[in-house]
């Protein structure tokens, strides 16, 4: 069972399953009398670069040794960070980092005196690492990020520019237009937007979506400048495999593995979690190597091509998966179940997230079929092809702890294809979705869930650590429940496929 040893789960929202990969490539410089690419560079500048960071708390998480570790891994890529916080600055300016308070940065009447002393800010305001020494002059790099409450946008994902009061999809895009204008006066300094964090509710996820793609894919689009670049922070920590990074020798933006959510919390609260921060650094640091090299090349920081607008309520496509595409995560946290009941998917699947192994040729699909059902009008239909020594899951995940003390186990029903398929059913315990450990019962299929429904009782005594989790002995405990998952594997070294359904999960009665 170590095959699942590697397993990382959450919550997350349900994404459409075509994989779209976005490359970002440099253009050809031509040296007379020769014609060569120049390749990214992803290695640390050779001399130590002057970094300031804007920010708030999400900023200051993502920055802290013990939380995202991004000022230590700047610091280890030749970046010497200071950053500012809440109060800094001429007329407290660093209290004000909303989408619509920019401009006074960067085009008001007293951005001047804010920018001169931002260019010549040294100062440490965040609990991070500064392991190099200063080496004077001013700040060439200067990043900028507003805080999360700026996912909330009013509007509609595709309003154009246009001028407003307030924080909507419309005026941020005006706004962040209109600061090019300075930023192409100062071709000296590089600007790189990070995008807001994204929020658990939903209610504004599809706008928050649209503008931060098209921050990506078209802001810069016509800018003559190369000093300009983004990192939609957004993006990485809306699932597991939305990225923004540097990959094989290219950019890579892929933002339909994921939801418009935030799937990295804090114990419920919109600030991203540590494992979130730590992922936004891995993809983050590169990808700035990449930009600064591009910038001091005097390269031009081109956009991607454009990706299609995200639908506001994603839902699963009937074809299977490309090979490639790994993850199908699920749209929002988890609603805690009510009475007995846990899932009867009556009302979709969009609570569910798949987790594979990315390291093998392995694919899991699921969706919502109306065709099958114990009772109601619909179940769980999953679809799996693993490879040999690999593993993937169909996951619930809670965003908080459940006390389920009062239940005596678990009951489900099972469809299948044939006799003999394998399942492991497992309950997760833990503290948050960032802290889960793995219960399991293996089980086969027998001959009545393939003629009709198979019940399945679990009571909690059943369910065991498997012995890549800890100590075989070890009992679930369900006053620490944290959700559960069908998973396959490869019992017999081969490749193991098939189709599986699921329906009425329940506590035992």
């Amino acid at each position: 069972m170590n095959k699942f040893s590697k397993l990382r789960v959450g919550f997350a929202c349900l994404g459409r399953r075509a994989m779209t990969l976005f490359v970002m490539l440099g253009m050809i410089f031509i040296t007379p009398p020769l014609v060569r690419a120049q390749a990214d560079n992803q290695k640390p500048p050779a001399k130590t670069v002057k970094l300031i960071f804007i920010h708030h708390s999400c900023g200051e998480n993502w920055l802290a040794d013990g939380h995202g570790g991004l000022g230590r891994t700047l610091a280890q890529n030749n970046y010497f960070v200071s950053d500012t916080n809440y109060g800094w600055g001429p007329d407290g300016i660093g209290d004000r980092t909303d989408i619509t308070e920019w401009p006074d940065w960067f085009t008001g009447p007293n951005s001047s005196r804010y920018l001169k002393a931002l260019y010549r800010e040294s100062g440490k305001h965040s609990p991070y690492t500064r392991s190099i020494s200063d080496p004077g002059g001013e700040n060439q790099i200067i990043m900028f990020k507003s805080c999360f409450p700026n996912s909330n946008l009013e509007g509609r994902p595709n309003d154009p520019p246009g001028r407003g009061d307030g924080l909507s999809v419309g005026n941020a895009k005006a706004i962040y237009n209109k600061l090019l204008t300075y930023f192409a006066t100062r071709p000296d300094k590089l600007f790189i937007a990070i995008t807001a964090p994204p929020v658990q509710d939903r209610t504004y996820s599809a706008n928050a979506r649209a503008f931060n793609t098209w921050l990506v894919t078209k802001w810069l689009v016509g800018y003559k400048g190369n000093n300009v670049a983004v990192f939609d922070f957004y993006n990485v920590l809306t699932g597991p495999n939305n990225h923004h990074r540097f990959s094989k020798g290219s950019i890579e933006y892929v933002t339909n593995r994921g939801g418009n959510t935030l799937y990295y919390p804090t114990n419920g609260d919109d600030h991203p979690s540590p494992a979130g921060n730590r992922k936004a650094t891995s993809e983050f640091v590169p990808l700035l190597n990449v930009y600064y090299h591009r910038w001091s090349q005097g390269k031009y920081i081109a956009a991607p091509p454009p990706s299609p607008e995200p639908a506001p309520t994603p839902q699963p496509e009937s074809a299977p998966e490309p090979k490639t595409t790994k993850v199908t995560p699920a749209p929002t946290p988890a609603a805690a179940p009510v009475g007995d009941e846990i899932a009867n998917f009556e009302k979709g699947v969009s609570d569910w997230v798949a987790f594979v192994d990315e390291a093998k040729d392995t694919q899991l699909t699921f969706k919502q079929d109306k065709s099958q059902s114990h009772s109601g009008k619909a179940g769980l239909r999953i679809e799996y092809n693993i490879a040999a020594d690999s593993w993937a899951t169909c996951s619930l995940v809670y965003p908080s702890r459940q006390d389920w003390r009062t239940k005596k186990g678990l009951t489900l029903y099972l469809h299948a294809e044939r006799s003999g398929q394998k399942v492991v059913i497992v309950a997760y315990q833990g503290n948050s979705p960032d802290d889960l450990a793995h219960f399991e019962l293996s089980l086969k299929t027998k001959q009545e869930a393939v003629s009709g429904w198979q019940r399945v009782d679990i009571p909690w005594n059943k369910l065991t650590q498997p012995s890549w989790q800890g100590d075989v002995n070890v009992r679930f405990d369900p006053n620490r429940a944290m959700g559960l998952a069908f998973a396959f594997d490869t019992p017999d070294g081969g490749r193991n496929s098939g189709k599986l359904w699921v329906d009425d999960v329940s506590f035992l009665r």
